[in-house]
């Protein structure tokens, strides 16, 4: 990692204001209409930059604990010369996360000109500082593993803070946030790309419930914590779900001109009093979003978004255990252009106005996705339905590699280890370099130790905080996994000497759980091997847990030349050999009885392809169980017909290790076929690839879009 240096800025942030939750801060400076006018800016938590209003680009790139990622952009293709406004929005946030850390936040910024400082925070020619009421402060998490939600209360001149340099509301003081640890953003910075929906898929009328609907109680509303920060039900000004579910039925009264319209250009749509409209986006993406409203009185505007309909027609505004509202409180009599400050991810936004009428003009979003600039030649597919899915795949791709790699840029944005061990196959595939995978790995060993977790163990996912101690032993070894392959494609060696440390660490933390045959056994926290009834069977020694353990002593051996580490690894494999094959399959699990380890007659799909991607088993010395699997298994089974008591792999990861399983042995024809069968749907009906074989949870999950590697790889 190469060190940033800003000339003169300084970390500041609103006096007295760096331990709040959720305190919105906003910072101006007006700019001479110069060419080679850049910004220099590095944040926590996260900021926007508006130029006379108009979006340029979000930050900051993610880092480890005690390190920001510093951008710098070029503002001329944005000025006027019209004493152009520069306006940084910025979100404090101060509660862990699974997208964030939890640190202090700050902003540290300055504008250059030929070498020279014009405005730098913290110095002789500061910006202007202003809290930014219009955001509301005590809202609901929008998930268990995102910050807040959006809620806004807007004047009619709402806008002018933004765009007129004379108007100036009350300032704050901005005082020091102390030094910081600054090295360069290193990855490619997102495309911003205006996407219109592309019809009105249905419309109708709010109507208020005799009883409200049961709000699902998701511990992000009911599980504010010390370990879990927020702010409690109690005290919030604002709880977004809480309002909508109090409109249980709906009547689609005027649905009919517009439901499955094949056209639609996004022209100007009146709702009355309690009206709503529901925009189809063509596919499911992710960005800000981007709306004009005109209401005629005073109302409430709700955006409820989502990446599916549920069996009414409707949008669920608590789906998958988050708040998809963005809620805007307009005054009437005036036009309102309306932007997010997060990202989200939809291909249904419902347009709701409780309270007053408006015409709603121009539903868009702003996408921000991995930049096209920095992929390779568009790869052209035999045929249209494979097409399909390779565009799938690079659209999942795009959307979950804006700074680090993330299992879904929905419900989380998280960066979470095994689902990166796939996304980062893709990356290399499309761009032939591994620069988002190596500031992601890089993250991981910044700091010496994390807090909440054993020495030695990473985190799940990073950079995060979980103040509930939680940790899945398995992911921190698909870390190492990743690595290795990481030296292949990069030839970084340099990174693989700084992870040296941290992998013998883990190596001696796993060793901790050894029993007296070498296996892992009782192992803490979350035992995770897959979302499937495979992780029903977990204890005491998990079967696929320690096939992966053997992989991960091997690959420590190849890495760092340490024979003893490959002969143990070669031991494990063995002795999993002799315990855990039945004749027939590779079972899952045994349990400790009376002092005695005594194997189960638990047997999954999935602990069948953990024995043949990690080398416990090959097609050569298992050629019945591969054949069976090869044949019999897969996304045509009936399982409740055949091998019933097998229980099914899912997608993730049961179902890719026996996709990769097939591309390694070179069964190309049989991986095309099962690549159709299993994505083909997903592709048809969102136009990316999803969590799960079915659209329950994220439809846009990273580490599904390796379908791209493999696809490039055969074609």
């Amino acid at each position: 990692m190469e060190q940033f240096d800003f000339f003169e800025a300084k970390p500041v942030w609103a006096e007295d204001k760096e331990k709040e939750m959720n305190y919105s801060l906003l910072l101006r400076a007006e700019l001479p209409a110069c060419r080679g006018t850049r910004l220099r800016i590095a944040g926590h938590s996260d900021y926007q930059i508006f130029v006379n209003g108009e979006f340029v680009a979000q930050g900051p790139a993610r880092a480890g604990h005690g390190f920001f990622r510093a951008d710098e952009i070029e503002l001329t293709p944005y000025l006027t010369g019209k004493r152009d406004l520069l306006c940084i929005l910025c979100a404090g946030y101060n509660v862990n996360s699974f997208a964030l850390t939890d640190q202090p936040p700050f902003v540290c910024a300055e504008v250059i000109l030929d070498g020279k400082v014009l405005f730098a925070t913290g110095s002789d020619v500061p910006f202007d500082g202003f809290a930014y009421t219009a955001r509301v402060q005590k809202v609901q998490r929008f998930s268990f593993q995102r910050p807040f939600t959006e809620s806004y209360v807007f004047d009619k001149e709402y806008d002018r803070i933004f765009k007129d340099p004379d108007f100036c509301p009350a300032p704050v003081a901005l005082a020091s946030a102390g030094e910081k640890k600054f090295i360069t953003r290193d990855t490619l910075r997102s495309d911003y790309e205006r996407r219109d929906a592309k019809c009105v898929c249905f419309a109708g009328r709010m109507v208020p419930a005799p009883e409200p609907r049961r709000v699902f109680r998701d511990r992000s509303l009911n599980g504010i914590s010390e370990t879990l920060k927020g702010f409690p039900e109690v005290d919030l000004e604002v709880s977004v779900v809480n309002e909508l579910y109090a409109y249980s039925s709906v009547y689609y009264d005027f649905a009919s001109t517009f439901r499955h319209k094949e056209t639609f250009s996004n022209e100007p749509f009146s709702l009355p009093t309690d009206g709503f409209a529901i925009y189809d986006m063509g596919l499911d993406t992710t960005g800000y979003i981007r709306l004009s409203v005109e209401p005629e009185a005073d109302t409430t505007v709700f955006a409820v978004f989502n990446e599916h309909l549920r069996g009414d027609g409707t949008l669920d505004p608590g789906a998958d255990s988050t708040a998809c509202v963005v809620r805007w409180q307009l005054r009437g009599g005036r036009r309102y252009e309306l932007l997010s400050f997060e990202p989200y991810t939809y291909r249904y936004i419902q347009i709701i106005s409780v309270g007053g009428a408006c015409v709603i003009d121009q539903v868009a979003q702003l996408c921000e996705h991995f930049p096209a600039a920095g992929l390779a030649e568009k790869c052209a597919m035999p045929d249209e339905e494979l097409q399909k899915i390779y565009d799938a795949a690079v659209e999942t791709f795009r959307q979950n590699a804006t700074d680090i790699f993330m299992d879904c840029p929905s419900r989380e944005r998280a960066g979470w280890l095994c689902d990166s061990f796939f996304t980062s196959r893709t990356e290399y595939a499309l761009t032939g370099k591994s620069r988002v995978e190596k500031a992601f790995l890089e993250n991981f060993i910044m700091e010496d130790s994390f807090a909440c977790l054993p020495e030695g163990m990473l985190p799940m996912c990073y950079p995060s905080d979980h103040y509930d101690g939680v940790y899945i032993p398995n992911w921190a070894m698909w870390y190492l996994l990743e690595l290795a392959e990481y030296r292949e494609r990069s030839g970084d060696g340099e990174l693989i000497a700084r992870a040296k440390d941290k992998m013998y660490a883990l190596a001696a933390f796993l060793g901790r759980f050894e029993n007296e045959s070498g296996l892992l056994e009782s192992l803490e926290s979350w035992v995770f091997v897959e979302w499937s009834e495979a992780n029903e069977f977990t204890q005491d020694v998990n079967f696929p847990t320690n096939m992966l353990y053997a992989k991960f002593l091997d690959a420590i051996g190849i890495l760092y030349g340490d024979a003893a580490l490959r002969e143990k690894a070669e031991r494990l494999r063995r002795t999993i050999r002799e315990i855990a094959f039945d004749g027939a399959f590779f079972l899952d699990n045994a349990e400790r009885v009376g002092g005695e380890l005594r194997v189960t007659g638990n047997h999954t799909e999935t602990a069948q392809y953990y024995a043949f991607f990690t080398g416990v088993a090959t097609p050569e010395t298992y050629p019945q169980l591969y054949g069976l699997l090869k044949t019999r298994f897969g996304p045509d089974r009936d399982p409740e017909k055949e091998f019933p008591d097998v229980p099914v792999s899912n997608a993730f990861i049961g179902n890719y290790l026996r996709l990769d399983i097939l591309y390694q042995n070179g069964e190309y024809d049989l991986l095309l076929r099962e690549i159709r069968k299993f994505f083909l749907p997903m592709a048809e009906k969102t136009g990316t690839l999803w969590e799960n074989m079915t659209d329950c949870a994220s439809c846009c999950h990273g580490f599904a879009s390796c379908v791209a590697y493999w696809l490039k790889k055969m074609i």
